[in-house]
């Protein structure tokens, strides 16, 4: 059956709509979604002539009305966009794309915060209805700086009074007793990474004079022995380098009128002489507990450069072959 053959169907877009818009400079965006789906598609004035079967071309209705919905809140399109647009509408959920993808966490100097995939607008909705959440999943997903964007969102809506942001300082590969310095300039790389997420959603100039009169509290993990945190926002990052008992320490700092965030990959753990994470272990022992949600995301929600969701998926595909190897032996 040639092109020609297939049913036709005709979309409609609304005049008040720019198609280069829609489309993308020199048609870049109507040709990623040709790319992935099974359809002739091609654009005249404010119309959209499909050729395919009758789901893709449902399919590519829906996207388009779905895209002009986000055109329609200011934001502008970009291949990912549209990308991520077809993954959403492709998993059958209740969510739409334009929901997920236009969702504004914060705004600071012109940019904008907002989930990019459908787990992470899970995630940022599970923060919202729950006081303890973990966010589970490999490097680039999102987990920690989102999690930060919901803390400073709650900082400025006077909904929590501070700030606070935590990380075990485990030797990965180096012992701190060696390394030159304070004991302040010794943790400081660990603790790097939630101070430059911090630039990306505050004004520079504000962030000493917060951390100074203790808005906002960045420390290692020790720190928080013996402590009860009330009215706080409070991120623990890098959480699979944490013991058991580390862990459970840390849950029961909880005060009155907190959240707690909880992050980490249980695919890299760098704890020593082979102890357990205890972020391996805590969905069995919390699974049952109210009020308490575990939000998993995977390789589909690297938002870093794309070659990195597929390491993360060759990585996984390669642990998963070995295990069977294995269990096979």
């Amino acid at each position: 059956m040639t092109t020609e053959d297939l049913p036709k169907h005709i979309i409609t877009i609304p005049t008040s709509v720019p198609m280069v818009a829609l489309l993308g400079p020199s048609d870049a965006f109507l040709r990623v979604i040709e790319d992935n789906v099974d359809a002739d598609i091609h654009a005249r004035g404010n119309t959209v002539t499909v050729r395919g079967s009758a789901p893709d071309a449902a399919l590519v209705e829906r996207l388009l009305d779905e895209l002009v919905t986000i055109i329609g809140t200011g934001q502008g399109l970009t291949t990912e966009t549209v990308e991520r647009s077809i993954a959403i509408l492709r998993a059958e959920t209740r969510e739409r794309p334009a929901e997920v993808l236009s969702l504004n966490i914060l705004s600071n100097r012109g940019r904008t915060i907002r989930p990019k995939t459908l787990n992470q607008k899970r995630y940022v909705d599970a923060i919202d209805k729950h006081t303890l959440v973990f966010g589970i999943g490999p490097a680039g997903t999102g987990k920690t700086y989102l999690a930060m964007a919901k803390a400073v969102q709650a900082l400025q809506a006077r909904e929590a009074n501070r700030i606070i942001l935590t990380r075990p300082a485990v030797e990965a590969g180096e012992n701190l007793g060696f390394l030159p310095g304070t004991l302040s300039e010794k943790i400081d790389p660990y603790l790097r990474p939630l101070y430059d997420a911090l630039h990306d959603m505050l004004d520079p100039e504000t962030i000493p004079k917060l951390l100074t009169a203790g808005t906002i509290e960045v420390a290692p993990l020790a720190y928080m022995r013996g402590r009860t945190l009330n009215d706080a926002f409070i991120i623990l990052d890098e959480a699979q380098n944490t013991s058991r008992e580390q862990m459970k320490m840390f849950l029961t700092r909880l005060g009155f009128g907190s959240k707690m965030v909880v992050t980490g990959d249980v695919t890299q753990v760098d704890l020593p002489n082979g102890r357990n994470s205890g972020l391996r272990v805590i969905q069995d022992v919390l699974s049952d507990v109210e009020d308490i949600h575990f939000a998993h995301l995977s390789s589909q929600d690297v938002v870093r450069h794309k070659l990195v969701g597929r390491i993360v998926s060759a990585y996984d595909d390669y642990e998963g072959a070995a295990g069977e190897r294995r269990r096979s032996q």
